[in-house]
């Protein structure tokens, strides 16, 4: 089987680390652990057949505590669509899934180095994201 897309260009749209002071810092470094990884994935038309998607990761506390950094990056992704992908569901299918499938390795590597950058080394995301069942779940 044959893609039906193929990603033009693909970067790091936007990329923030904050905490705010040295006091946040050590309470944030010491609570990590309670810290949850969010995904959103948006996407829009550019012009027929290529669309730019982007994809979020944010790190944050869900906690109400006022000492919290925040992590987030979004990652973009420019695809040309093959003129074959008329039905609404493929086109979704290739951006929730195949295109996330796609580029999901580079963004978790760019999303580790800004945390250990951000002085929290040896934080890994642990839980694969199953892009496939993800999508799968949001019709049941």
């Amino acid at each position: 089987m044959t893609n039906k897309y193929k990603i033009l260009t693909e970067f790091i749209k936007d990329i923030s680390s904050e905490t705010p002071d040295v006091q946040t810092y050590m309470f944030v470094k010491e609570n990590i652990s309670k810290y949850h990884l969010d995904i959103d994935i948006k996407s829009k038309t550019l012009k027929s057949k290529i669309i730019e998607v982007n994809t979020t990761l944010k790190f944050q506390d869900k906690e109400l505590n006022e000492k919290k950094s925040h992590f987030e990056i979004v990652y973009s992704s420019i695809v040309k669509i093959e003129d074959e992908v008329t039905d609404k569901k493929d086109l979704e299918k290739i951006i929730l899934c195949d295109v996330q499938n796609e580029i999901y390795p580079k963004l978790e590597k760019a999303f580790v180095n800004l945390l250990n950058d951000s002085g929290f080394p040896g934080i890994k995301i642990e839980k694969k994201i199953n892009f496939d069942k993800l999508y799968q779940e949001r019709f049941n």
